[in-house]
């Protein structure tokens, strides 16, 4: 019976756990900027909501008073004091329309709600990237695992292929979230 020679793979074998190993990093990573950029998001998304709220109590007192000031201004008979207070009360609604002072005013408002928009999109497109990385990073430590179990060294190169994908993926994250939008 002839004998099958036997091949020693612990070298190539250690350079594949050594890959699996910066893949798995490489993974932490993307999870962990996956995580914030999350949470970023939702930080951000609260925050919109809270000011387009605000906005709106402004805008709903603003017709408020102005209803108000139209209403007494049709009173003929209206005295010095209504006078007044239809002044008061208009100056009032403009001041509620902008109010760069406190931030407060509709026109602030409505600016500082779109900011937080704009935040909590970018914040969503690098969660999606960094996934996208994470998901890559993942089949290449299964793909340059199951190297190691049948022997075949192309596997390892596919997974290291992952591997730069994944970098590439989680790299926008980082640096360009809205480059790419699948």
């Amino acid at each position: 019976m002839a004998g099958h020679a036997h091949v020693d793979h612990s070298g190539e074998n250690k350079r594949v756990a050594l890959l699996i190993a910066v893949l798995a990093l490489l993974l932490a990573v993307a999870e962990t900027g996956a995580k914030s950029a999350q949470t970023e998001a939702l930080s951000r998304n609260v925050e919109a909501s809270n000011l387009w709220a605000f906005f709106q109590a402004r805008t709903i007192r603003q017709t408020v008073v102005r209803t108000a000031a139209e209403a007494a201004a049709l009173d003929p008979a209206g005295s010095e004091a209504s006078a007044r207070q239809r002044e008061a009360w208009n100056a009032t609604a403009q001041r509620w329309e902008s109010e760069p002072a406190t931030g407060e005013g509709r026109r602030e408002l409505a600016e500082r709600a779109k900011a937080a928009e704009r935040v909590r999109d970018r914040s969503m497109a690098a969660y999606h990237m960094h996934e996208y990385g994470s998901a890559a990073f993942q089949v290449a430590i299964v793909v340059a695992s199951a190297s190691i179990v049948t022997g075949v060294p192309l596997l390892a190169l596919g997974g290291a292929i992952l591997g730069v994908l994944g970098i590439a993926l989680s790299g926008l994250g980082f640096f360009a979230p809205e480059m790419i939008h699948f």
